[in-house]
């Protein structure tokens, strides 16, 4: 695996842990290749998927009586739409292929055999479907046998969420998610107390990199942590290959084909990106790092800031998750989080979860050592939502902040304390006592508690 991509102005690179190195084989780099060609091949092979539910739905018009299907004639020219939106689609997938910077390159020839989903992370939120494709399209290419759903439309799925993170259509489903977040990190880590630069910060489960991006752009360092290279490679085409703003068309919804108003809602078209980063690079420096974050992230004290979003809930035990968090985190340093508990292994076969309820969290957490700041409920978001469509489903997500005490934070405390009893002793004298000539013995560093606890 190399370090770096040292000619992308945000580089994305594999990361492992010091003691994965020595451990790392040619034969688990040749797996990792197969790996990223399978996915590779599930871009290539969109259209073709896409076809068939069109193909399905224009047979059945077919065989209708003649009268329906000239009742049904603007339905079937509908149709043409969508195939030209799913072209359309194709399109852009050709150029996010094209530049293949962050994976190896393929004869093309490779099956289509998708990845299973790893351990400890998200299959992600994704279209479903009730049904299982043909082996084969109208040209006899095969495509997969018996492919379950949830695999081939991760590339369905990754374009929705290169609205949700890039396009002005999605702003306000931004808003929802991420202020919240980039808010709570100003507000601890104030710009006016602290050199930005120096304060890393790490997102896991960064996706499409809007919010590392974000922070970024207001100062601080920011490495986003991504396992699926459906949106490590998609990420990489905009945050480095994308030369201006809007320069591409995409149609997230044209795989809806229900609760549609409209026709034109589900060929509706989102450009992107709404902020080319190629020409606006944040202050403060940005990376995108792969692997499992679990595997990767195992240095004790080397982030002053987690920052998760719709992750937690990707875990198959949680508390695998929190400890992590904790073990990283600098004393002092603070984990933001905002989203659900949709827990994403739970009712998945072949795969245990477990589903810790909010008020379980909160003693998992403060069990392993964090401080809970501040914690709010019902916090309304959205996710790769159609804003067309007539079903809007939405999360009461959870939000909070916690702090990772600092080192001294037990001998800060019992100052505090005797400090408090000091006081009360001295209401208590008489007014014509004289004070002890020695009614402090702490040194002139020695802070007020709150504060000396932020700063550490």
């Amino acid at each position: 695996m190399s370090d770096m991509v040292p000619s992308l102005p945000f580089p994305m690179h594999p990361k492992m842990h010091g003691d994965q190195a020595p451990a790392f084989t040619a034969k688990e780099d040749e797996e990792e290749r197969r790996h990223i060609q399978k996915v590779q091949n599930a871009f290539q092979y969109y259209r073709r998927y896409a076809y068939l539910r069109v193909n399905k739905t224009e047979d059945y018009l077919n065989s209708l009586s003649m009268e329906d299907q000239r009742l049904l004639s603007k339905y079937r020219k509908h149709l043409d739409n969508v195939r030209s939106c799913i072209d359309g689609n194709q399109s852009v997938i050709r150029e996010i292929l094209r530049d293949r910077v962050l994976y190896p390159t393929g004869d093309g020839d490779a099956d289509i055999e998708l990845e299973e989903a790893p351990d400890h992370v998200r299959h992600g939120d994704m279209d479903q479907t009730n049904y299982l494709v043909d082996a084969h399209d109208d040209d006899d290419d095969v495509i997969a046998d018996d492919v379950e759903p949830l695999k081939i439309l991760k590339a369905q799925s990754t374009l929705k969420l290169i609205a949700r993170d890039w396009s002005a259509e999605c702003a306000v489903e931004r808003e929802q998610s991420y202020k919240p977040i980039i808010d709570s990190i100003e507000e601890y880590y104030k710009p006016s107390d602290y050199a930005l630069n120096e304060i890393k910060i790490l997102v896991p489960g960064a996706g499409l990199g809007r919010l590392t991006y974000e922070l970024a752009c207001r100062g601080y360092a920011c490495e986003g942590n991504e396992f699926s290279y459906f949106m490590l490679i998609a990420s990489n085409f905009v945050l480095n290959l994308c030369d201006y703003e809007n320069k591409h068309v995409l149609y997230p919804w044209v795989h809806q084909y229900v609760n549609n108003m409209r026709r034109a809602d589900q060929i509706a078209s989102v450009r992107f990106p709404d902020v080319c980063p190629v020409r606006n690079p944040p202050k403060g420096n940005i990376e995108m790092a792969a692997g499992d974050f679990l595997e990767v992230y195992k240095t004790p004290d080397a982030y002053n800031c987690v920052a998760t979003c719709f992750f937690i809930d990707c875990a198959n035990n949680v508390i695998d998750f929190i400890r992590t968090i904790y073990k990283i985190l600098v004393p002092g340093g603070i984990w933001v989080n905002l989203g659900p508990l949709l827990y994403h292994y739970s009712d998945i076969n072949g795969q245990n979860s477990i589903e810790p309820t909010y008020e379980d969290l909160i003693i998992i957490m403060e069990s392993v050592g964090f401080d809970i700041l501040s914690s709010r409920s019902g916090i309304r978001t959205k996710y790769a939502q159609n804003p067309l469509s007539m079903k809007q489903s939405e999360y009461q997500s959870l939000f909070w902040v916690c702090r990772k005490p600092p080192n001294n934070y037990e001998q800060q405390k019992q100052r505090q304390h005797q400090r408090q009893q000091q006081r009360e002793e001295e209401d208590q004298r008489p007014n014509n006592e004289p004070p002890d000539l020695i009614v402090n013995q702490s040194n002139e560093n020695d802070l007020d508690f709150e504060t000396e606890a932020k700063q550490t």
